[in-house]
């Protein structure tokens, strides 16, 4: 790594969230007395190494302009896309005149608000001096099973099985040719499979278990204990 070698941050926050039953898209609920994407922006904010946050919002969007964190003067603005990857490529694309290709870009999701510093600090040390990059994971504690309907085929081996979390971290070069690479393509449900299908080995690097994603009604309350207990 030299010296001028900077880390960028991007998060989609285009989603609507339909898992949550809410009258808003997930990242407006409110969580600990503000929004959920809120709180998970002051998480990046804290911890102090990002030149930039790029946020992928849906243009339709009435709530991103009435939120004070969104004329942070590290926040950018990105147009949002229909799929995930879609927005994660705007966001590359809103700071292309600022970044460089070796670069290091850290992408989050909008609905993770109980990452820490310490873990952003702890992948960072982890991936800086490698050759690909990789991702927040958890080893997986649970009996996994093969399922077809809702008949057992078979017991997965856990110990090769990890839960991708966020952020996951790559060279802004590299991952927006990833990315522009595998354009449209279902499999590209994170930023590790679109290197994947390039054939490279993206890196685990294992995160804390409460940098929980909320996707159900119940989560808010969680998320809320972790918050309180951080």
């Amino acid at each position: 790594m030299t010296d001028t070698t900077k880390f960028w941050a991007v998060v989609p926050a285009a989603g609507v969230g339909k898992r949550m039953n809410a009258d808003r898209p997930k990242q407006y609920l409110l969580l600990a007395g503000k929004t959920v994407l809120e709180q998970t922006l002051l998480r990046l904010l804290q911890a102090d190494v990002f030149s930039a946050i790029s946020v992928a919002i849906s243009e339709e969007d009435p709530y991103w302009p009435e939120i004070p964190i969104s004329c942070h003067e590290k926040i950018i603005t990105a147009a949002g896309g229909k799929e995930r990857a879609d927005s994660v490529l705007s966001g590359l694309k809103s700071i292309r005149d600022k970044a460089s290709d070796d670069d290091w870009v850290l992408v989050h999701d909008a609905a993770r608000p109980c990452l820490t510093a310490s873990d952003i600090h702890h992948l960072i040390n982890a991936l800086i001096d490698d050759e690909v990059g990789g991702i927040l994971a958890l080893s997986s504690h649970d009996t996994l099973k093969n399922v077809q309907g809702n008949s057992i085929l078979g017991t997965l081996d856990r110990s090769h099985i990890w839960r991708a979390l966020t952020p996951q971290m790559f060279r802004y070069g590299r991952l927006k040719k990833a990315l522009e690479a595998a354009e449209g393509n279902p499999a590209v449900t994170d930023e590790a499979s679109a290197l994947e299908l390039l054939g490279l080995q993206p890196k685990i690097v294992e995160g804390r278990p409460d940098n929980i994603k909320i996707t159900r009604p119940e989560d808010l309350a969680l998320a809320q204990f972790y918050l309180e207990q951080q």
